[in-house]
């Protein structure tokens, strides 16, 4: 087994430009999950096609494709949620502290995952920890 070094990222303070752009990234990316999930519950309310022999092999897709579907606004909820409460952090002033060590998460990190709440070494630590 290979074990992957800790990156420690925590390195740089946000200035008010960083907020200001991590901000309109997350806002951004709020709007593309609400427009996701409407997308996804358009198409849950799509009439079901009506039955005959060509249709079957549509029939025989509809109920993975659900399924499929059920993942997918889930899995946006879910992230929806994560940016929603980064966005309330920073309405609070605690937004780019780690939950567990408190400390500063990473500009590089946020860059990447902007609604993160772990800096990189405790992120990881959580993952081996699975």
């Amino acid at each position: 087994m290979v074990n992957d070094p800790i990156i420690d990222d925590r390195d740089t303070a946000l200035s008010a430009d960083d907020l200001a752009a991590l901000r309109e990234n997350l806002q951004d990316q709020r709007v593309f999950r609400q427009e996701q999930l409407q997308q996804l519950r358009q198409a849950q309310q799509l009439p079901a096609p009506a039955a005959g022999r060509a249709d079957a092999p549509r029939e025989r897709l509809a109920g993975p494709q659900a399924e499929v579907r059920g993942k997918l606004a889930a899995s946006a909820r879910m992230v929806l949620a994560d940016i929603e409460a980064a966005l309330a952090r920073m309405d609070h002033g605690d937004y780019g502290n780690c939950h567990l060590c408190r400390e500063p998460i990473g500009r590089a990190r946020l860059a990447v995952v902007p609604q993160g709440r772990y800096c990189t070494r405790c992120q990881q630590a959580r993952e081996a920890g699975r």
